[in-house]
């Protein structure tokens, strides 16, 4: 059930979506096609003005509808596996400038959260603050030892609006599940679950700290990508204090050159971090737009170093992932469309039941046109998605993980050729693929699997001979009992006791018919007493007989 305030921000919704037009879709749903004409009969439909198209007009609508639909926007557009791509495109242009909330209002926040004056904690604080988005924003500060800091405040009342509107995401989508004929494919409820992980785990500033805490100790010595380092004495669960950074902003093409920086170098440097991160550490910075990366100019001798904040949104592999990928990929390079198919299948990434042929040739039909032009002119975002395209029409279940990969692919792909347009991803990506699998697989990989997993053998060493003599003695006595609990084993055990039964019967039956015969061949009139019983007996042998045939041919 919803409550008031979801009811009233409920109608608030509806008048955004007939502002832009976007009822017309509602009205075309499989629930409400019968009633259509009446679309047709308000007022507000007969004088309408053009919006633009159903992309724009989505994008619009949700800008409207304020920062937290406008966050679930962004996370939707990264969903390409799930929506067409001209409203894919349109949604990833949405931008997450919000109105910033007053500074006298972070003042207070920050005071009570460390319970005292803000002037006992900083040296200045700066109440205008550098940049507003939907969950926090973000203040310039300086330590009493006069180190340079930014401070991080959640918004006031966010969580409660948050989730507000979550519940009536969760139940619009229930209900375009329910009632739109595709609903079901596009699993609009995990997405919107998927959602509410991502945006109640922003609202822990903590989580976002040890994040950014891990990822700058996976580069601990790297002097060309630097982390900003967390005060974690200041840190909060709604406050979070971070060195201070600044340099050249990414998109800043004219700056970059003019502070000398080579653009060749960064663009495959970017690729070359980003597959290092996601292979060699598997955990990710999962939001790599432009907007926070920077680069920091050579000085004293060191080189440029590229600067990431934000790191709200992170993501890790598993081996399994990984193998995945980096196998994936190869087999791609070599235009091994069986491998690919094969892995799939073998992985059970796909049912177990999927012909490798068909899948194979699913997988040529979207994946050649893309070869038809030079490797490095190919996006690896783009042959990820159409990959995970394929694999849902074969029932794979995508990850969100996986999708978070190719969102960020994506968006190194943009930003690097932007950088350099002849950037050829593969050609950088490649030596850290083919790094991964030769310490994974082969020798190396066994000798790797062996010294990590040693240990651990070790340790259950010296229980190994009592478990050993436990089951020898479990097997003696009879205790131990193998259950298969397979459907196909299960249907095999009804259709036994059924034919056992239908033989029974019929034995029975067959037995009943012969004594009927029997008894009706001895009456030969020599007593009396069986003159009178014999045909009573023999029909009721008889029917019985019939009876049982009957019911044996009937099961």
């Amino acid at each position: 059930m919803l409550t008031a305030g979801q009811l009233l921000r409920l109608f608030y919704i509806q008048r955004v979506l007939i502002r832009y037009r976007l009822d017309e879709i509602i009205f075309a749903t499989h629930l409400f096609r019968p009633i259509r004409y009446l679309f047709f009969l308000f007022p507000w439909n007969w004088f309408r003005k053009d919006k633009g198209n159903r992309a724009e007009r989505f994008r619009r609508a949700l800008e409207d509808l304020g920062p937290l639909f406008v966050k679930f926007g962004q996370i939707l557009s990264t969903r390409r596996d799930l929506l067409s791509e001209d409203i894919s495109n349109e949604l990833a242009r949405l931008q997450d400038n919000v109105p910033p909330f007053p500074g006298s209002e972070a003042r207070r926040i920050v005071e009570q959260a460390y319970d005292k004056k803000l002037d006992d904690v900083f040296l200045e604080f700066d109440e205008n603050p550098l940049a507003s988005a939907s969950v926090a924003q973000v203040h310039a500060a300086k330590l009493k030892n006069g180190k340079d800091i930014i401070v991080k405040v959640i918004r006031p009342g966010i969580e409660k609006n948050i989730r507000r509107d979550i519940g009536l995401l969760r139940f619009l989508a229930e209900k375009a599940e329910q009632y739109y004929p595709q609903g079901k494919s596009l699993r609009l409820t995990g997405v919107v679950r998927e959602f509410e992980k991502t945006l109640l785990a922003e609202l822990d500033l903590m989580r976002e700290a040890a994040n950014a805490s891990q990822l700058r100790r996976n580069f601990e010595g790297e002097e060309k990508y630097y982390v900003p380092e967390v005060e974690w004495d200041l840190t909060r669960r709604n406050v979070l204090v971070m060195e201070r950074v600044s340099g050249i902003s990414v998109n800043d093409i004219s700056g970059l050159r003019e502070a000398g920086i080579d653009l060749k170098w960064l663009a495959e440097y970017g690729v070359e971090v980003f597959f290092t991160q996601v292979f060699r550490d598997s955990f990710f910075h999962a939001d790599m737009h432009p907007g926070n990366m920077f680069v920091g100019k050579a000085e004293d001798g060191k080189s440029a170093r590229v600067l990431v904040v934000d790191f709200g949104i992170m993501s890790s592999l598993t081996e399994f992932d990984q193998r995945y990928l980096a196998e994936n990929f190869l087999a791609f390079l070599n235009r091994d469309y069986q491998r690919v198919a094969r892995l799939h299948v073998e992985s059970g990434w796909v049912p177990i039941g999927t012909r490798v042929d068909e899948f194979e040739f699913a997988i040529r039909t979207v994946c050649e046109p893309l070869f038809d032009r030079p490797l490095k002119e190919i996006s690896f975002g783009d042959l990820l998605l159409r990959l995970f395209q394929t694999a849902r029409s074969f029932n794979m279940e995508i990850l969100p993980q996986l999708m978070l990969l190719q969102k960020t692919i994506v968006n190194i792909e943009g930003v690097g050729r932007q950088l350099y347009p002849e950037l050829d991803l593969w050609q950088a990506a490649r030596p850290q693929l083919e790094r991964w699998m030769s310490e994974r697989m082969g020798l190396r990989g066994l000798v790797r699997g062996t010294k990590d997993n040693l240990p651990h053998w070790l340790d259950r060493l010296p229980e190994l001979p009592n478990k050993v003599i436990d089951l020898i003695d479990r097997l003696r006595d009879g205790k131990i009992q193998i259950e298969n609990k397979s459907d196909d084993i299960k249907n095999l055990r009804h259709e036994m006791k059924s034919y056992n039964r239908k033989t029974v019967l019929a034995v029975i039956g067959s037995g009943a018919l012969l004594s009927a015969a029997i008894i009706y061949g001895l009456d030969d009139g020599s007593t009396a007493a069986i003159i009178a019983g014999a045909p009573v007996v023999s029909w009721l042998a008889g029917s019985v007989g019939f009876l049982m045939l009957m019911l044996s041919i009937r099961d």
